[in-house]
């Protein structure tokens, strides 16, 4: 294996990782900076306000794109799978 196959895959794996955790992220930081900026505007300091929606933006960001996810993944570990014999000789 050469070092620009290793830094190619190790690549490929740093941005598999970059999206998945992305697509849950940005989501909840989004309703997250809304019920703040809404907290901030009304005075409430409730921590639950806050926490419940991110959760549940999470939770539907999940189901909507979890099999989007689980068979991008699989595809990133299947061809990681099938490269061995190339890699290695």
């Amino acid at each position: 294996m050469t070092p620009e196959v290793a830094v190619d895959l190790f690549r490929e794996a740093l941005w598999l990782t970059t999206t998945m955790v992305a697509i849950l992220v940005v989501p909840s930081l989004v309703v997250g900076l809304i019920v703040s900026m809404f907290q901030a505007a009304t005075q409430i300091n409730e921590q639950t306000l806050s926490f419940l929606p991110r959760l549940l933006v999470m939770l539907v960001t999940l189901i909507v794109v979890g099999p989007w996810m689980v068979r991008t993944f699989m595809e990133y570990i299947t061809n990681l799978y099938t490269s061995i014999p190339q890699v290695i000789g």
